[in-house]
């Protein structure tokens, strides 16, 4: 229904064209400067319907497709490239339809043609002028072209660009949209993906190592540690069961760093995997070592005189 009412409008605006280009030429009730007129925007009109419904082909075209490469599964590595290169591709197509519309329609009008006719006699000029004046635009839209062909970001990446932490949430043609973890939007220019380095947490696979650094005393049975780690993947669903591992990263004068890296299949469930265990393994700590936790010590010492 929703597809039908997308297509009605322009069947409308088409059969509307067709009918004012059909009805004058039978019956010849206007003038001779009115009926130009008319058939003038006859001829728009149906440039703009037959450009409307060949939209909306395209859109549903690429709908359907994507319906089979579904990135809310775990393994949606292949899905986000699909999506990717569709969304670009599809917006590219869209671009050149309206594009060739609008020079057709120009091309109607008689002054519009003797300018394009003037400026294709001088075209060395007219394309250094318009080549200086667009150059970041076209530059833009290049990139937006080489990251659909090198896809170096995809539908749904983890990236952290200028030190935020998010997902691709859209990658149009020369710009791109990063969903913040806070709900914010970044939009950033297609360019930057090209020029400037940034963090891909997901670029060949959505799993992702998660670490969690834990800081104790001397006295902090880690052998416990490990088996309390342990237990508490185990009894998460969010660990993948790849990786678990707890070492002494670290030996400051009065504490000791402790990492615990674990694994999960997309950054989602490694965030809140990380919490879980951090939290945790506090907590087992308060409970059964307090004497572990860091403190600063002081020693007094009396001075006999």
């Amino acid at each position: 229904m929703k597809t039908f009412k997308k297509i009605i409008l322009p069947i409308l605006v088409l059969t509307l064209a067709i009918a004012m280009k059909c009805v004058p030429r039978y019956f010849s009730i206007l003038p001779p400067e009115s009926l130009e007129m008319v058939e003038i925007a006859a001829s728009v009109l149906l440039i703009a319907g037959f450009t409307w419904i060949l939209i909306a082909v395209i859109r549903l075209f690429f709908r359907q497709v994507l319906k089979h490469y579904d990135i809310r599964q775990a393994d949606n590595l292949r899905s986000r490239k699909v999506h990717t290169q569709y969304n670009i591709l599809e917006r590219i197509i869209i671009f050149i339809i309206i594009l060739t519309a609008i020079s057709i329609t120009l091309m109607l009008f008689e002054d519009v043609k003797k300018i394009g006719f003037s400026l294709f006699a001088s075209a060395g000029i007219a394309t250094v002028i318009l080549g200086l004046a667009a150059q970041k635009v076209i530059g833009t839209i290049l990139a937006g072209l080489q990251i659909a062909i090198t896809q170096p970001i995809r539908i749904d990446d983890v990236v952290i660009v200028e030190k935020e932490w998010g997902w691709i949430e859209e990658i149009a043609l020369t710009y791109v949209v990063v969903r913040i973890w806070d709900k914010r939007r970044l939009v950033l220019p297609s360019t930057y993906f090209i020029e400037q380095p940034f963090q891909n947490w997901t670029r060949t696979t959505a799993e992702i190592l998660g670490t969690v650094f834990i800081y104790a005393s001397y006295h902090v049975p880690i052998d416990a540690l490990r088996d309390e780690l342990t237990r508490l993947l185990n009894a998460n669903p969010l660990w993948d069961g790849q990786v678990n591992n707890m070492q002494v990263t670290d030996a400051k004068e009065n504490m000791i760093e402790i990492r615990a890296l674990v694994s999960a299949r997309n950054s989602s469930d490694a965030w809140d995997l990380r919490v879980f265990v951090r939290e945790h393994l506090i907590g087992y700590l308060q409970k059964n070592y307090p004497e572990c936790l860091p403190v600063t010590r002081v020693l007094l010492e009396n001075e006999k005189k």
